[in-house]
């Protein structure tokens, strides 16, 4: 009798054990809402008379087109503050929080009363079909420093202001102080100023304060501008039924707020320089595998703080996206940490993360996560164990699919499950035309031939590979631009191995056409994703 007790115990002991670890059903998965599809744009490739798209006109009209073609996702790229020093990647920024100001719409400013119309003129002369950031940057500082002095200058919303502050204090204060000692040190990276701003002393600090506090105010007031303007075009797509889809790059640039403010939570020496860096080890791509640089994160001291640092990070993508995607997922599982001073990855090591605990932790604090799993490339079995732990969906590329004549092939549509999202391509690929008519060996197209059942022409090869993702499994499919409109490698989002000419591409006015929205409107519904 004893025995079977003590049986019965271990094993509803076990059973615990088992729920604890399984996915909350109320943790709100992107799967989900079933057969859905929708189109990846960044919000710097929406047309705009003003040399980049922004969240003005531009953005609603593109909004109308996802509804009538009845998509119901509109992914963008990380939202972050951009540098020309990185190349404008939103992928590397000087904060893990802060969006990007030029962004802002002029005429919503107008329209708001903090600008009047003349006051745009002269409109330079910006080049059709990209953006030119030098420009572009240059005019949009102009407009918002004359938005922030008629703020101050009517008084308007300063309540609003204030309550903005309030809320987004735990960030937004450092940023906007590092915002402003950057300025005066002529742009020095934070490692380089004078010892005392370097560590942050009190005393300091409050001096800058003073002395700055103009400057401290403008990056904050652009911040809420922005953030206005944004949530503004949220409800907009909310009511048509269209959700945001973001991105959260994983790893945060060395020089930037975050690293300055927390600098305890990266692995840096006594003198505050990284001990380590992130990267990716030696790969079918890359003999010497990729060094990122960025610095990487203690888990241990997060831990110990209940991961607050992440937790107000994800909270915060999680307001202004309803769906989140973390790029280089595994690097929550375990990072490639590179000794720093390498010239290469091949000396780094794989070093875990507590995944496990770290997503129990996100559970607990957030009702829903609707988080998608960035899981490109060599995933390990870990990786794969804590995506399915906690029902994260991870991504599906077809063109990835016709490099092998391997019927077994993952990215092959018959291979796919319902929890992944399926693309065409991503920003970092080339478009789906450009891969054919550049990229594809004569193999490659006999494969895809085969397995459409027909020879497709160039002109016709994005319309077959978005049929693919259409009428796959995959509960979710996202289409980019380019390939919507069949467009050559030349319009490519992003060039990895390239690090100037990136991030340029903008969709010219009227370049969607009656014929293309109907097409993608018939291919939405026949496959049941509308």
């Amino acid at each position: 009798m004893r025995c079977g007790t003590w049986f019965l115990d271990l094993l509803e002991y076990l059973l615990q054990v088992r729920r604890s670890e399984l996915p909350n059903k109320n943790m709100g998965s992107v799967i989900s809402a079933g057969r859905a599809s929708g189109v990846l744009l960044h919000i710097t490739s929406l047309p705009s008379p003003y040399g980049i798209g922004d969240l003005g006109p531009g953005a609603y009209e593109f909004a109308d087109f996802l509804v009538r073609t009845r998509q119901s996702m509109w992914q963008v790229l990380p939202l972050n503050l951009t540098d020309p020093l990185y190349g404008n990647s939103p992928y590397s920024s000087v904060s893990a929080f802060a969006v990007n100001k030029i962004l802002i719409s002029p005429d919503l400013l107008i329209e708001k009363g903090l600008l009047a119309r003349n006051d745009l003129d002269p409109v330079p002369l910006f080049p059709e079909g990209r953006c030119d950031f030098a420009s572009v940057i240059s005019y949009k500082n102009r407009l918002l420093e004359l938005a922030y002095h008629n703020f101050k200058e009517k008084g308007k919303d300063q309540k609003s202001f204030e309550a903005f502050c309030l809320k987004n204090g735990s960030w937004l204060d450092a940023f906007s102080l590092f915002i402003a000692i950057k300025k005066h040190m002529a742009g020095e990276s934070w490692a380089r100023w004078p010892e005392e701003l370097r560590d942050r002393t009190p005393q300091s600090l409050e001096a800058i304060r003073k002395e700055y506090d103009e400057e401290i105010e403008k990056e904050k007031f652009w911040q809420f501008i922005f953030s206005e303007q944004w949530h503004r075009l949220k409800s907009f797509c909310a009511e048509k039924g269209v959700r945001l889809f973001g991105d959260l790059a994983i790893h945060v640039n060395f020089d930037s707020a975050d690293v300055w403010a927390n600098p305890g939570l990266f692995k840096l020496d006594k003198e505050k320089r990284p001990l380590f860096v992130s990267g990716v080890p030696p790969d079918y791509f890359s003999c010497t595998g990729q060094l990122w640089g960025n610095p990487v994160y203690r888990w241990d001291v997060l831990k110990k703080s209940g991961y607050r640092w992440w937790i107000e990070r994800v909270a915060y993508h999680l307001d202004l996206f309803d769906i989140m995607r973390i790029d280089h997922f595994r690097g929550l599982v375990a990072s490639w940490e590179i000794p720093a001073g390498e010239s290469t990855a091949l000396n780094g090591k794989w070093v875990k993360a507590p995944a496990r605990d770290f997503f129990k932790c996100l559970r607990k604090n957030f009702q829903s996560l609707p988080i998608v799993a960035e899981d490109l490339g060599l995933i390990t079995p870990d990786v794969r164990e804590v995506m399915r732990l906690f029902g994260l969906p991870g991504m599906k590329v077809l063109l990835f699919a016709f490099g092998e004549d391997k019927p077994q092939h993952p990215y092959l549509p018959h291979n796919y499950e319902k929890n992944f999202l399926v693309y065409t391509g991503t920003h970092d690929n080339n478009t789906v035309r450009g891969w054919f008519e550049a990229d594809a060996s004569d193999d490659d197209k006999k494969r895809f031939f085969r397995y459409c059942g027909k020879k497709v022409r160039g002109d016709e090869v994005h319309w077959e590979f978005i049929r693919l993702a259409m009428a796959s499994v995959g509960n979710q499919v996202i289409i980019p631009m380019q390939d919507i409109l069949g467009l050559g490698g030349d319009n490519r989002m992003n060039r990895p191995s390239i690090c100037q000419g990136n991030w340029e591409w903008r969709l010219r006015p009227g370049q969607i056409t009656q014929s293309i929205a109907e097409r993608l409107l018939e291919m939405t519904v026949t496959y049941g994703r509308g």
